[in-house]
């Protein structure tokens, strides 16, 4: 009987992926239990876990103006006031300007994003597991993606069988019913992910999520570090001087312009 056939291959769709399911459920649990003990975000971790590499870049800048160690213009462009920088990733930012001192944000964000520092930054925070490895994005998001297949596998499987001619004594609705089993299987291994398992964010793990939500971050607040973990958190959207927001808002315009240009 070829129905049974195409049932037996239904049953391994579905086995094979709700199996990886479960298996990658528990190994990034596993993963979560002890991740991010102890562990105090710099400023320089919440941008990344928040906004990635580029977030880390702004941070710098908004960093750095409000220090008066590097004047952004709302023009849209950077110049150095201080070339010492006190740290790795400052000093990436001076040398993204040039020996010049000066340049448009743009190309400073980009290439302060992809230096040494802040690649060192994220090895770090995924070996802390913090951070959601780059590429993979997480293995759970991947065994939910081929139950999400295996469904669409059990049913094209249950529509062959229903429409290829079976014995006579064997009644359509059973062969439906046996189909619907491994499909209650994956549908049910979906929707108990969908409760059950952490979501990961593009940057952050769930350990790495747990530490950006303790942080204090009140918009307005006098203390620099709050007002910095803001911005860390939420982006050049949470900077408060009108000045410094249009340099980034003229940054925005000029990187559009230059993508529709390129179009």
């Amino acid at each position: 009987m070829f129905w049974v056939l195409l049932l037996l291959l239904a049953w391994a769709a579905a086995g094979t992926a709700c199996t990886r399911l479960c298996l990658a459920a528990v190994h990034a649990a596993a993963d979560d239990v002890d991740a991010g003990h102890g562990h105090d975000l710099t400023l320089y971790e919440a941008a990344f876990l928040s906004g990635g590499p580029r977030r880390v870049a702004d941070l710098t800048l908004v960093s750095m103006a409000r220090q008066r160690r590097l004047l952004l213009a709302h023009t849209g462009w950077a110049t150095v006031v201080d070339p010492r920088g006190q740290d790795e990733i400052e000093r990436s930012v001076i040398g993204a300007i040039g020996p010049e001192g000066q340049s448009r944000i743009a190309p400073v964000r980009d290439a302060a994003a992809t230096a040494a520092p802040v690649r060192g930054l994220a090895d770090r925070l995924v070996r802390a597991g913090l951070a959601v490895p780059d590429g993979a994005r997480t293995t759970v998001a991947a065994a939910v993606r081929q139950v999400q297949i295996a469904v669409v596998v059990v049913l094209a499987l249950g529509a062959i069988a229903l429409l290829t001619p079976a014995p006579s004594d064997v009644p359509r609705h059973l062969i439906a019913l046996w189909f619907a089993l491994p499909l209650a299987l994956t549908l049910s291994c979906l929707a108990i992910a969908r409760i059950e398992v952490h979501p990961y964010s593009r940057w952050a793990s769930p350990a790495g999520q747990r530490l950006l939500g303790a942080l204090p971050r009140r918009a307005g607040s006098g203390d620099d570090r709050t007002y910095l973990t803001t911005v860390a958190v939420r982006g050049v959207s949470a900077v408060g001087e009108p000045d410094l927001r249009a340099a980034f808002a003229d940054r925005e315009q000029h990187w559009r312009a230059g993508h529709t240009r390129g179009a």
